[in-house]
């Protein structure tokens, strides 16, 4: 059955009665058969042809697809459409959401809303025999509700899926090619069986899992509240909360929370409205910022956050280790001595956290439900205990709920040189670990209404603990207590000072020092509570439940890292396993990080650095949630509408600012990282494309400054060349590509236009195709310019298309540049008449003109097969009738079937790899070896191929010969100048010659060099002409006159009939008439070739000005010929001739 589909017997199947009750209503009457239903091949994305034939049976055009995927006689005559099925490969039952979807022979054919009957258009048309087909459900299952058979599809969830959705299928609406193109014409001739230019086959497929039994997702409560809740509340609530409210007194430590509040609470709405902005992935805080700010700050976060959590996971775990080894040293039975106990304990509690986490995430989710039921009744002891004060606590400063003792500690008592900042600082590591549930957003059953809910609910529960335990040990422990039961006062004392005095108890002796009370004793908590071993146990379950979601985040991160591939050396890490898609070589990683930094365990140090870490996470989130609301894009539109850009800003900037207080040299380093892999991320350019807000604010600020730029009027100071450059393909002329964006690169306007002939269906396909391909050309080769190809009937009318339409605003081309016609000789007139035609256009449209002359030419495309290029690039695949896609094999590679439509004959098999975006590889401009070996390129093509790379070469100590006989307003001299400021022409020196008489040489060289110098233009010599109108020598007369000789008319040697209708057949023959009337100006332009031989043969490039031709008095013929004698046999020669506006001023 591989890849053929058989029909099955037309009984109708379970569940199948209905449906074919509605292909009759829908076909309009009773009379008609029941419907086939396919049987399920290997799961496959298969695309037939739909005869609409009358006679033919379904089996002909069915047989195309299967025997290796080459298009029968039947696909010959067919015109019909595509019809797309989806198999599913899983032969079960049908889900019940799923209304009528009924199997045949165990087979389902699975669709959101039931694959239901559709007739072909065929069946509808023909006059006997209908035929069945089974659709993709939309093609005309509404067909009673629109009252007419129609192809279009109703709007689906399934049209807009990914291709990697997990969720279902994606399915294809007819292209707009499909509904709207002749039906007389071959179909599919663009060979996608969608009509999606530039769709790969694999976006087809999508990547669609029917198998989700086992794969365990969690709700919003087990997933975000209580991860949230657990990785928040950690080791600071039970013995670093009492010391903070000793040094900050009351008042101040619940600002010191609420602080830490405004910050977690401004990132958690942002992290909540992000993740409400589409479908979240796996991958957690990485996933939201890559995708919101692009793979540069995505990446560089994720890979720092990543670590951040793994090194999270031994701060943890030396927390508990130090609370065991406290244990340990009361008892009398430490191992070896504390440092390496701690090594020692944290060492075996990895490996056991690793073992839970690598069991799979319903087993760590259940430890995760445990350790919050532990934490929660610890917390609870606390209370209760401060409601019964014993007698013997009270030494050691505990004496119940007071009034005197809440009043004196509501001041600060800052001692040990410790401030408001930093006793801050020490603290906010307490209210990190709000993404705890963001990270493990792959496996959540609706991230999008679990993290908003989770994780600010986690926040506002954790927040009110926090402040309710600052506020009850603040009341009831005193400052210092010695913990010596004889120092109660017995007689009352008047002056007493102290709370604790009022309460007969004398602690002055603790100016000294005393183990005790707020100050003293970090283990207040469990003092206080109702049983000790409760807080003892509290504190483990903190320690532990942040190490096991952390090691569980840091893997889950770098997994959706390395999938996106932004760092290619971590693509090893990107493989799951199991069900869940575990990433076990993660978890590895991450344990050996966070063993390797348990066996430091000096993690006074660390810390600072992974709060700073996790804060750099929580600046950009909020950034992000600025950025993309700047960026007013319309695909900006999250769900959770409680967000404000401004708020978000003012988060991210507090975060920074958190950064800085908490530790400053952290802070610059973590700055230095983050800034060191954004750099490197975006020299790397990872072919990606997420719809970042980077991209949408690039545009906007594209857009505004283009507006903003229209309602400026030019000045001449400002003036740019802007080129309009009718390149063909880009890659067919890169001397002439290039030494144009000498000129232009950073100071003006490049467009290639390329104007393409030929039958307009044919030439609109390869207009978008080569749209995308040339455009990626130039980038990647570094051109700073645009691509504009138009379909016209010839390339004159091509040109004033893109000279009329081509740019924007104030950026629109005004000089037009073109390569000389080498070849005039040899082709057809015709070409030659519009070839200057195209100058007259330009002319006429104010436009400057510039031809470019290589003596060996400027067109290589022949030598690179232009031809095989462009057919393999125009798409990912060339010709294809039946496309195939398996999804067994993920789509790695497609290959397809080149095939041509209109004849039978098979053409080779290509076999493309494509990117995943579907980019087709773009060929280098050059290969020295594109021929094969055995046929080495000839003298001629040879020197053509080193020409066409000469302006890519640094040019050296020479010559940039500049000859500015008419005065154009000042383009002839801009260009060279423009040159000259460029790297690889700096060395080039500018000379300057001018036509001038022999008796004034001197006074028009001053002149010269007064104007130059006003200009401020540098030039190393001026030469004035005394000769240029001195007759040529004869040789080079005659040499002119038998160029010329094949397009003249000899009017006075013919009738004046014949001759008259030779003229106004063959427009660009020369007349005697008018040889005559310029005979002067031919000598000039021959005489001016001479001088530029005797002057300019060494030059590196020669700028010249151009000759005009009066329209409609010099016919095609003889201005080419003067084009020609001028500019042969010469170093590189630019022809040039501006609009006669000045764009020079020496006005400042």
């Amino acid at each position: 059955m591989e890849g053929k589909q058989q029909l099955p017997p037309p009984g109708p199947a379970a569940g199948e009665e209905r449906r074919a009750e509605e292909g009759k209503d829908a076909a309009g009457g009773g009379a008609l058969g029941k419907p086939l239903g396919p049987t399920p091949s290997q799961s496959r994305f298969q695309v037939d042809l739909v005869a609409e034939g009358a006679g033919r049976s379904a089996e002909e055009p069915r047989k195309g697809s299967g025997e290796g995927g080459v298009a029968g006689k039947g696909s010959e005559e067919a015109k019909g459409r595509f019809r797309v099925n989806f198999v599913d490969p899983s032969a079960g039952d049908d889900s019940p959401g799923e209304p009528g979807g009924g199997s045949s022979e165990g087979g389902n054919v699975s669709f959101q809303n039931g694959g239901d009957t559709v007739l072909s258009e065929g069946s509808l048309h023909s006059g006997g025999h209908h035929h069945y087909y089974y659709d993709t459900h939309t093609n005309t299952y509404y067909l009673r509700t629109f009252g007419h058979n129609t192809m279009d599809a109703v709007p689906r969830i399934d049209h807009y899926r990914q291709t990697a959705a997990d969720l279902g299928e994606k399915l294809i609406r007819p292209s707009l090619a499909e509904l709207h193109d002749e039906l007389d014409k071959e179909p599919f001739e663009d060979g996608y069986a969608n009509g999606e230019e530039g769709t790969p086959a694999g976006e087809a497929a999508a990547t669609y899992t029917p198998d989700s039994k086992g794969v365990v997702k969690f709700g919003w409560i087990k997933g975000v509240l209580v991860r949230c809740m657990l990785n928040i509340w950690g080791v600071m609530l039970f013995i670093r909360l009492s010391w903070i409210v000793g040094q900050a007194g009351i008042g101040l430590s619940v600002l010191v929370i609420g602080m830490a509040t405004v910050v977690t609470s401004i990132t958690g709405l942002s992290t909540s409205a992000i993740a409400t902005n589409g479908f979240v992935r796996g991958g957690g805080a990485y996933y939201l910022i890559s995708r919101s700010l692009g793979p540069e700050f995505g990446g560089a976060i994720g890979l720092i956050f990543a670590f951040a959590n793994a090194v999270a996971v031994a701060m943890y775990v030396v927390g508990f280790a130090e609370t065991v080894v406290e244990l340990l040293k009361e008892n009398g039975t430490l191992m070896i001595d504390e440092m390496n106990d701690i090594r020692i304990i944290g060492a075996i509690t990895v490996v056991i956290l690793l073992g839970i986490s690598v069991a799979g995430m319903e087993w760590e989710a259940k430890a995760q439900i445990v350790l919050l039921v532990i934490l929660i009744l610890a917390i609870g002891d606390f209370v209760i205990g401060t409601f019964i004060p014993l007698d013997n606590k009270k030494p050691k400063g505990f004496f119940g709920y007071k009034a005197e003792i809440f009043t004196e500690n509501f001041g600060p008592d800052f001692r040990d040189g410790e401030t408001f900042f930093s006793v801050f600082a020490i603290f906010f590591p307490a209210a990190t670990g709000i993404l705890a549930g963001a990270n493990i957003s792959g496996d959540l059953a609706d991230p999008q209404s679990a993290i908003p809910k989770g994780t600010l609910l986690a926040i506002l529960i954790t927040t009110l603990v926090y402040v309710g335990i600052a506020v009850s040990v603040g009341s009831c422990v005193v400052r210092d207590a010695t913990g010596n039961v004889n120092n109660t006062i017995v007689t009352e004392l008047t002056n007493c000072t102290t709370a604790a005095c009022n309460l007969n108890y004398d602690f002055s002796s603790c100016q000294t020092g005393c183990q005790y009370g707020l100050m003293n004793n970090f283990q207040v908590m469990s003092m206080v509570s109702g049983f000790a071993p409760l807080i003892t146990a509290g504190i483990f379950s903190a320690t532990l439940s942040s190490a096991l979601a952390s090691l569980v985040s840091a893997p889950k991160i770098f997994q959706a890292l390395c999938k996106d591939n932004i760092y290619p050396g971590f693509q090893m890490f990107a493989k799951g396993y199991g069900k869940n898609n575990e990433p076990l070589r993660g978890y590895l990683l991450t344990f050996l990080i966070a063993l390797g930094f348990i066996l430091i365990a000096e993690l006074n140090v660390i810390a600072p650095i992974i709060s700073n870490f996790f804060l750099a996470s929580y600046a950009l989130i909020n950034f992000s949630v600025f950025h993309a609301s700047l960026a007013k894009s319309p695909g900006w539109r999250p769900a959770f509408k409680y967000y404000n850009m401004w708020i978000s800003l003012v988060g991210a900037i507090l975060c920074c600012i958190v950064m800085f207080v908490i530790n400053w040299w952290a802070a610059l380093l973590t700055y230095v990282i983050v800034l060191g892999l954004y750099i490197y991320v975006t020299y790397k350019k990872p072919d990606v494309n997420w719809g970042s807000s980077t991209q949408a604010l690039t545009y906007l600020n594209a857009l505004q400054h283009s507006i903003r730029l229209s309602g400026v009027e030019d000045h001449v100071k400002n003036f740019r060349p802007q080129c309009l450059i009718m390149t063909g393909a880009p890659n067919a002329r890169p001397a002439l590509l290039h030494l144009v964006h000498a000129f232009t690169k950073n100071v003006g306007l490049m467009i290639c236009g390329h104007v393409h002939m030929g039958p307009r269906r044919q030439a609109m396909k390869e207009l978008s195709t080569d749209l995308a391909k040339y455009q990626r050309w130039l980038i990647k080769n570094k051109m700073k310019a645009f691509y504009a190809p138009v379909h016209a009937e010839d390339l004159r009318d091509g040109g004033q298309y893109l000279m009329q339409a081509a740019g924007l605003g104030r950026m629109r081309p005004n000089t037009l540049v073109v390569g000389f016609k080498k070849n005039w000789r040899q082709g057809d007139m015709r070409d030659v008449e519009t070839y200057i035609n195209l100058f007259h256009d330009a002319f006429d449209v104010q436009y400057g003109v510039v031809v470019i002359r290589l003596k060996e030419g400027l067109d290589i495309s022949h030598l690179q097969g232009q031809e095989l290029l462009s057919s393999q690039e125009k798409s990912p695949c060339a010709k294809d009738i039946i496309v195939k896609v398996d999804y067994s094999k993920k789509a790695e590679t497609d290959t397809c079937i080149a095939f041509a439509p209109s004849s039978s004959e098979r053409t080779p098999t290509l076999h493309k790899e494509e990117d995943e975006d579907g980019k087709t590889p773009t060929q280098p401009l050059l290969k020295k070896d594109s021929k094969s070996p055995s046929s080495p390129l000839n003298l001629a093509d040879q020197r053509l191929l080193d020409a066409s790379t000469q302006f890519q070469k640094k040019q050296g100590k020479s010559n940039i010969d500049v000859w500015w006989l008419f005065d154009d307003g000042g383009l002839t001299l801009l260009i060279p100048y423009l040159l000259t400021t460029k790297k690889k022409w700096k060395d080039c020196k500018i000379r300057v010659f001018i036509g001038g008489k022999i008796n004034r040489i001197d006074h028009d060289r001053r002149a010269m060099a007064t104007l130059l110098s006003k200009f401020r233009i540098d030039f190393s010599d001026i030469m004035v002409l005394g000769d240029i109108n001195t007759k040529p020598k004869k040789e080079n007369i005659a040499a002119f006159e038998e160029m010329i000789e094949p397009f003249r008319l000899h009017e006075d040697d013919k009738e004046q009939e014949v001759a008259d209708k030779m003229k106004e057949d063959e427009p660009w023959r020369i007349t005697d008439n008018e040889l005559e009337l310029y005979k002067t100006k031919t000598y000039r332009q021959i005489r001016l070739n001479e001088l530029l031989k005797e002057h300019s043969s060494t030059a590196n490039i020669i700028v010249m000005s151009l000759p005009v031709a009066r329209k409609g008095a010099v016919s095609s013929a003889l201005y080419m010929a003067w084009l020609e004698a001028l500019s042969k046999d010469l170093p590189p020669i630019l022809l040039v001739r501006g609009n006669h506006q000045s764009v020079l001023t020496f006005y400042s």
